[in-house]
């Protein structure tokens, strides 16, 4: 769906299905008459993202949740329902890994403007000096540990996560957690980078040892968890027993270690470590330093999310748990990785 029409049609469907044309008329920002309208709506049909139910005057659209990965879904608009009242995919789908596989996850312009960034970076690194890289590493570090840990709820703020990671100064006023959540964040993107050659291919083990760096000291079991977890805001439920998120995670790795593009892989990292949730806690911030792991080694530079706000970043990976729809997040990791060239190194 390249057409605003079409992307608003398909909002007011997903918004308010099941839905009758004359209704969609009804809430359409532009004047359409029924036959304009009815040819929109069969594009939509044909291209699988809508499906009709009854008939004659009885018939209605509704989504088919299962053909959307891709389509463009605005998460503003799409979170004004409220999460009771949204038609989503309720439990985890097994079936998300096959899907992913048959698809592109960017389009081939998409990718030539991430080809064409990453071989700025690479321009750009071998005009620095060690200590220069060393230096800016060391900003990125130290944003990308803010940030995640913000979106987290870490109330630092960035002047005294300098402090902490750059000159190992502590300030009292926020909890040991926060603390530690910041240097362990510092452990973990050190461990990433020094050993970026590891992911070359991803590993359920590799998941877990960076989850463990990033949760050290904080209480949190290293194991994938036993008990059912649930996410505030959604209805989607996760996998609920450890058998299927180690299967899961299986499939994960499988998926990323087939894709050719270090951005799909990236990316792929990201959305489904944070959609499996195999931990009790730790999960988003895993799947964040995973993501960069895998850029890392194919000499990519790596995101600090530095630019986004928090509530943007959850709106993105909530409508991935919902409906499987990657478009929020892929915009918004194709503009972080465009922030990352243009500001660092």
């Amino acid at each position: 769906m390249k057409t605003t029409r079409a992307n608003e049609i398909f909002g007011i469907i997903l918004q308010n299905a099941p839905i009758s044309i004359s209704e969609i008329q009804n809430l359409i920002s532009e004047k359409l008459s029924i036959p304009t309208l009815n040819r929109e709506l069969a594009k939509l049909k044909v291209n699988g993202h809508i499906e009709s139910i009854g008939n004659g005057p009885s018939l209605k659209y509704i989504v088919n949740l299962n053909n959307i990965v891709t389509v463009s879904i605005n998460p503003d608009s799409y979170f004004k329902v409220d999460p009771d009242e949204r038609k989503i995919i309720e439990k985890f789908n097994r079936d998300v890994f096959d899907t992913l596989k048959t698809i592109s996850i960017f389009t081939k312009e998409e990718l030539t403007l991430l080809n064409n960034l990453n071989a700025t970076f690479q321009k750009k690194i071998k005009k620095n000096s060690r200590v220069q890289f060393t230096k800016e590493f060391e900003r990125l570090m130290i944003e990308l540990s803010w940030k995640s840990s913000q979106i987290e709820g870490n109330t630092y703020d960035l002047l005294d996560t300098e402090q902490l990671l750059k000159y190992h100064v502590i300030t009292e006023s926020y909890s040991k957690q926060e603390t530690q959540m910041l240097l362990n964040h510092k452990t973990a993107i050190d461990y990433t980078f020094q050993n970026k050659d590891l992911y070359k291919k991803i590993s359920v083990s590799k998941i877990i040892d960076i989850h463990t760096l990033l949760t050290q000291k904080m209480g949190i079991s290293k194991n994938p968890r036993k008990r059912i977890v649930r996410i505030t805001g959604t209805k989607y439920l996760p996998p609920d027993n450890e058998f299927v998120i180690n299967e899961a995670l299986e499939n994960l790795c499988k998926l990323v270690n087939s894709k050719s593009s270090i951005f799909e892989k990236a990316l792929l990292s990201i959305l489904l470590i944070s959609y499996i949730q195999p931990f009790e806690d730790g999960n988003k911030r895993t799947a964040r330093l995973s993501g960069n792991a895998i850029l890392m080694f194919g000499n990519a530079c790596p995101l600090s999310y530095r630019s986004v706000p928090a509530t943007d970043y959850k709106k993105a990976i909530l409508l991935f748990y919902e409906l499987n729809n990657i478009s929020a997040f892929k915009e918004l990791f194709i503009n972080q990785f465009k922030f990352a060239v243009e500001n660092y190194f």
